[in-house]
């Protein structure tokens, strides 16, 4: 029997595309705002601070509008940013980390979502309204990368 973890997402999806178009998707604002959501200051460095755009959910506090700070720049093999409301007053310590993996002539991504409080109510709740929402941002992506 496997426990399923409660601090983490973690999905796996392969693209038949080369890692650098992949990367480009990842990594590239005007290309980020058609599968993601529209970043605001984003340039893969680390340290840049930047913002993302999306839609308000106020039954789990989220203002529409995500802080965050490019961690690791390992290029095209690895993106980590952390991932913060930005009209929230505490620091969820989210990470959000794509992992590239050539595999034949496409791109395998490992992708994580870190930082979940198993004890928290709203950090589960918004866990599992996230778990729902990024498949559909990779389906997205397939899109964009076509």
């Amino acid at each position: 029997m496997t426990t399923e973890d409660l601090t983490s997402i973690e999905l796996d999806h392969f693209y038949p595309h080369a890692p650098e178009k992949v990367w480009r998707a990842l990594t590239t604002p005007e290309l980020m705002a058609q599968w993601m959501m529209q970043p605001v200051g984003f340039e893969p460095v680390v340290g840049n601070s930047f913002r993302m755009r999306g839609t308000p959910m106020p039954n789990v506090g989220f203002s529409g509008e995500i802080r965050c700070e490019v961690i690791e720049v390992t290029a095209p093999e690895r993106l980590s940013i952390s991932w913060n409301d930005a009209e929230s007053d505490r620091e969820t310590g989210w990470v959000i980390t794509w992992r590239l993996h050539p595999e034949g002539t496409g791109t395998r991504i490992l992708f994580t979502h870190t930082g979940f409080d198993p004890d928290d109510t709203t950090a589960q709740l918004s866990r599992k309204i996230m778990r729902g929402g990024w498949p559909g941002m990779f389906a997205r992506l397939e899109k964009t990368l076509a």
